[in-house]
Formats: structure tokens, sequence, C-alpha cells
């Protein structure tokens, strides 16, 4: 196997040379430069990156903690993240934390091992309510998940206004007992609770609230459970709201379970726009996020804090799009 020596024997320059060709610097002659990466290719030469990372104490690898990859959204996200490091010749190692704090704990700790340039973080609560900044020895970029006082570069939805416009859409619809099920694990959920709230609020209306525990690795089946208590009970409200994807989705298995209809006997509505939601029924009322370009923003958020380390810390709040269908036609009989 051929190592950096063997190029520079080839291409008839020092090592140094080879080493800033290697590493993109300037200082070298186009020629030279020809003549190397010429060499590089015909002894199929493959840099030892090991040995790099020891030298230059970085790597041109970045991390992406999500927090449950069985969330379409965090699919959406890590590929949206993936293009971007591709475009800028990075690399990104994936890990899923399950929602668990010591795993997200292990995960950051790995990133110190492998002095990743930065990390792009869907912190848990437990991790969110003690964020420093200064505790990291590389860059991070908050996603979905961030307090308002969290100081941090962050890429978030503008979760409260989302899951107001939402709630009013069904009041307006002329439904008044609303269920809000949200999960409390996630700085998100008790954003998007608050936005239910106020929107109850202002119309005097009563609020009903069922909260996924914590800590919940079975969203679907916590929600399906939910749900399925309150069909048991005859505690059903005039209509359900899930605070995300996976929430929505374990309450509509339950409806269908017991083959209630939406929008005739029971309305519904929720976040994250995945395929599913526009085969069920009549299609599911949801707030759309825009989730590639969250992906992509945090991904050039943190481009750009490597390259400059003192620059003033960014927050960029994306709207969410209400998508009306079916499951929240206009409530019959329902007057203004």
């Amino acid at each position: 196997m051929a190592n950096i020596k063997d190029v520079a024997k080839q291409a008839g320059v020092s090592i140094a040379s080879v080493s800033r060709v290697l590493a993109g610097r300037a200082g070298v002659g186009k020629t030279t430069r020809q003549r190397v990466l010429k060499a590089i290719q015909a002894l199929d030469y493959r840099p030892d990156l090991a040995a790099q990372r020891l030298r230059s104490r970085r790597t041109d690898t970045i991390g992406l903690i999500v927090s449950d990859i069985r969330n379409p959204f965090f699919t959406e996200i890590s590929r949206a993240v993936e293009d971007m490091a591709y475009q800028n010749r990075m690399r990104v190692i994936l890990c899923n934390a399950d929602e668990d704090p010591e795993k997200e704990r292990l995960y950051l700790d790995l990133m110190r091992d492998e002095k990743v340039s930065g990390v792009i973080l869907s912190p848990s609560l437990s991790i969110l309510a003690r964020f420093q900044i200064s505790d990291y020895p590389f860059p991070v970029v908050l996603i979905d998940r961030c307090d308002r006082e969290t100081i941090a570069d962050a890429v978030v939805l503008d979760n409260t206004d989302s899951a107001y416009r939402l709630t009013v859409h069904l009041i307006e619809q002329g439904y008044r007992r609303i269920m809000f099920i949200y999960d409390m694990t996630s700085a998100t959920g008790q954003q998007r609770h608050e936005g239910y709230v106020m929107a109850m609020a202002t119309r005097g209306l009563e609020t009903q609230v069922k909260v996924v525990p914590t800590p919940v690795r079975a969203t679907v089946d916590v929600a399906h459970a939910i749900v399925s208590e309150l069909v048991r009970g005859q505690l059903l409200p005039d209509a359900l709201i899930g605070s995300n994807g996976l929430i929505l989705l374990g309450i509509i298995q339950a409806l269908r379970e017991v083959r209630l209809q939406f929008p005739e006997q029971i309305a519904l509505a929720g976040f994250d726009d995945s395929p599913w939601t526009q085969l069920q029924g009549p299609g599911i009322t949801v707030i759309a996020q825009p989730v590639y370009d969250i992906g992509q923003a945090a991904t050039e958020l943190l481009l750009q804090r490597i390259a400059h380390p003192s620059q003033p810390m960014r927050r960029v709040v994306l709207p969410g799009e209400l998508r009306k269908r079916g499951s929240s036609a206009r409530r019959t009989g329902a007057t203004d």
C-alpha cells in the first residue's frame, strides 16, 4: 500500500508539498499540484485520516444526534444534513438517542473523542435544562428543540404560533371540546401545548390535555393506549390534536380499530405532513414543517460557526404551514 513518501517520490516533490495539496492549502503551484494529484491517482493512495486527525486536532466530520430516528421528521432532517455535508466535503456521524438522556451524553462524549468539527443536536429536556455552549469543545447547533432562553445557534419551528393557528382552525370549524395530546419529553411539545392553551383561552373554552409520559420510546403505542382508554370510558372529545407525527399515528390507529369516522364522529388534526396523512380517510389536517429546510439551515449555521467561531449566536425560526383537509371539515350544525 502506497504511503505519502511514495507519492512524493513519484511526483518528484517534497512530503510537505504533498501534505499541502492533500489539505487544500495555498502555496503550491499549479504544475506541482497537478503532478501530486496524478501521482496519487497512479498509486491509488489513500490518506491516513486518523493520523491527520491527530495532527490537526480536528476532522472534516460533523455529528448529528437525533431524538428518534423512527420519526419521519428526523429521517428527513438527516437527509438534509447529509446532503449539505456532502456538498461541503464533510462526513456525518449519525447517532440516535432514543429520547434517552444517558445515550445522549454518551454520544456527546463520542463526538469529543472523534474530535468532530461540530454537532447538530436535537436535545432532550434533561440536556436542554443545563445546556451551556461552553461545556463543549466543538460548535453546537440545536434543532427542533430549544428554549427561548437558551444561548446557542438554533433552527426551530414557530411551535407556539403553529399550534395556536391549528387550534383556532378547529374552533372556527365549530369544535369546542378539543383535546391536545402531547409529548412532555421535549421543549417542542411544551411550546405547542402553550399555543393550544392560548387559543382555547382566547375563545373562553376549557382545555383538555393528555400527556405522553416521560421517558417513553414507543410514542405511537402510548398515544394509541391513551385514545383507546378514552373510547372505553366514552370520554372522547369533539376533536383531537396530536402534537407530533408519531402521536397522530397512534391516535389514528386507535380510532380505526373501533371504526370511528373522522370528521363525522370526531375531528382530527396534528403536526408533520407525512405521506400517509393524505391517504387516511378524507386526509388529515396538519401543520406541515419545512423539515428539509430546517436540516439545511442547521448545517449552514454549523459550517458558518466552524469558519467564524466568534460570530454572534443566531436563531432561525421557520413558520409552519396549515394544510386543511377533510379530517377537520366544518362540524354539522355548527354556528359561529
